[in-house]
Formats: C-alpha cells, structure tokens, sequence
C-alpha cells in the first residue's frame, strides 16, 4: 500500500517488508560494498526513483536567546550486514529489507554535509538503523562522531530480527548496552542546552513513557528554560490522529497517548493472533499505560514546552500538540527528506 499523495511506502506497508514479503538470499560476489566495511544485501526488486535530499525549512520560535540553525533527521533505517555477522537470520533480513530502503546511508550522509555547511546542530529522532548489527552500528558510530548530534532513539535501534519476540522494555534492555556505545548521547533520558533552549529526548519506542521519565522531566521543567521535546513515535495530537487512522484504514495511528476510548473503536485484525501473539494487536501495544497518561498530561500544560519533535510514520506533518507547543513529525530520511530548523 502506497501514501496516495506521495507515492511512498505507508508505515504499515513498510512494516510488512519485514515479514518475508519478498524472497531472502545470501551474500555472495555479486554484493556491493559499502563504506564502513559492510555490505548490503543485492537488491531483489528496481529500486525506487532516486531525488536529490529535500530539507523542507521550518521556523521555530523557541525563545532562544541567539538564533541557530538545526538539521532534524530521523528514520534512516540503514541496513549493512558483513562478514563479522556469522548469522544467516541477519543476512537474510537484510536482503529482504534493503530494496525498500536502499538510500538511507546516501541521504545520511547528504544532510550532515549540509549540516556542516551551515554550522547546524543535527537532530536525530530514532531508527538511524534498521536492526542491530556489526557493520550497522560501526556506520552510524562515524557518521555521529563526524558533527555535533542529539537526539533520542527509535524501536529499529533495538530489533534484533524484526517480529522475532514481543518488543517491550525487557527485550529494549538485551541490546541498550551495546547499542548506546555507539550513540552520542544517553538513549533513556537525556538533555542538552543550545542558546537558552533546553533539548529534552525521551524514550517513547513502544508507544510508552516509563514513569522514571516523569520525574527526570519534572527536573528539566524546573530549570525555567523553553524546551523542545524529542521523541520517536509521535503524541497523540487530533489532526495527526486523523490523518493516520484514514491512512491505516482505521486499524491504528502510531502514536504514544492514544485516549482508550479511541482505540476502542480501532478496526479489529483481519484474523485473530495466536494464542501467546496478542501483543500484535494495535489495539494491544500502542494502548497507553498510567505512567504514559501521566507524563502526557503533565507535559501538555507545560507553557515552557514550545515543540515536539518526533518520527517514525515516515510522513510529514505539524500541528497543535498542546496550548502551548507545536508537533513536527519528521518524514522518513531513507526516502530523502528531513527538517532544516531555523531556531529563534
């Protein structure tokens, strides 16, 4: 299923290429190489048009106390396997993910040059990886020691074989650590201050926000600076919401904070799950918890809150998130597109 407007692959047909939707092969002498040492599965479809990088501008009025500029980047989803790997499941995840995403890298690449051009700080909001592997995990470690990055991770930085067990903070916590090596800032909670406007990232993967995460929050708001929150999956805010149940056919919307008795009224499955496989259901794990209500309303009556920046449905889109705050969900940068901020 394609975005009728755009052409490109919605987040629920994307999701699907995972789920052995084209046929998987090895690497082998035909493979190309790619920078960093790895190489990337031989593409098993014609690979989508290839653009020049769009950088659609945007104007923020942070309250910074000098203006700067910032380059917002998320859902790369690069995918690099070699021979260091010794796992045929990886390989073979690769070459069915690669012809969906074959760019990611190049228009990577493109928007730290023009970030570095232009002396801009790069924000990332998750999945700069697609799965957890050596070679992918050696690129993204020279990309982000090339320029001045922050940002917050996304639910790819942790999957292992895409769908293989029910992604939750345990199956989070088997690869954080050796994944967070590899990052320039801490992945659960971090925050940084640029010209007066306090950087928050958060952790939101998997449609929750730990209760831990409120407290540290609190600690920020308490600092009296303007802040700009950062996360991967988008909030709840009513326009986006319709945007994305018209787009899923009104099975779900990818975002954190969904009111219950929205949710209710989510299409049921085609097909029931099996027993044990629930936790598929949208319906089941992008309902939020107490502690996720909980951080979601008390930063909504923030006014030291003036914008959240997010990902993960790999669609533009801005709007009101709260009285106080815009929403800016970054398009996905694989498909050559990210934000150029201009930040007052």
């Amino acid at each position: 299923m394609r975005d009728s407007a755009t052409g490109i692959l919605n987040r629920r047909a994307f999701l699907a290429a995972g789920a052995g939707v084209l046929l998987a092969g090895g690497l082998g002498a035909a493979d190309k190489a790619r920078p960093g040492g790895g190489v990337a599965a031989a593409p098993a479809k014609k690979l989508k048009r290839f653009a020049p990088l769009e950088m659609r501008p945007l104007r923020i009025e942070a309250g910074a106390s000098k203006p700067f500029k910032a380059v917002h980047v998320s859902d790369a989803h690069i995918i690099m396997v070699d021979a260091t790997e010794k796992d045929s499941r990886k390989v073979n995840l690769a070459s069915r993910r690669y012809p969906h995403m074959p760019y990611g890298e190049h228009y990577l690449a493109e928007a730290v040059m023009a970030a570095r051009r232009d002396d801009a700080l790069l924000l990332y909001t998750g999945d700069m990886i697609d799965f957890v592997s050596n070679a992918n995990l050696r690129l993204v470690e020279r990309y982000f020691g090339s320029a001045d990055w922050f940002g917050c991770s996304g639910d790819h930085e942790f999957t292992k074989y895409m769908g293989e067990a029910k992604e939750d903070a345990a199956y989070r916590a088997s690869s954080l650590e050796r994944v967070s090596k590899y990052y320039p800032n801490d992945l659960t909670f971090a925050s940084r201050v640029v010209n007066g406007v306090n950087f928050v990232a958060i952790d939101d993967v998997y449609y929750k926000v730990a209760a831990e995460q409120l407290a540290l929050m609190e600690k920020e708001v308490a600092k009296g600076l303007p802040i700009v929150l950062m996360c991967h999956v988008p909030f709840y805010a009513p326009g986006h919401y319709e945007r994305e149940l018209e787009m899923s056919g009104g099975a779900c919307t990818f975002e954190t904070g969904v009111p219950d008795e929205l949710i209710a009224t989510w299409r049921a499955p085609d097909k029931p799950f099996a027993k044990g496989m629930e936790w598929r259901d949208p319906r089941v794990h992008q309902r939020a918890d107490e502690p996720t209500k909980e951080f979601v309303k008390y930063i909504k009556a923030q006014p030291l809150l003036k914008a959240v920046l997010c990902g993960h449905n790999h669609r533009y889109w801005q709007g009101r998130f709260s009285p106080y705050a815009m929403q800016y969900v970054c398009s996905a940068t694989y498909m050559g597109q990210c934000y150029a901020i201009d930040f007052v």
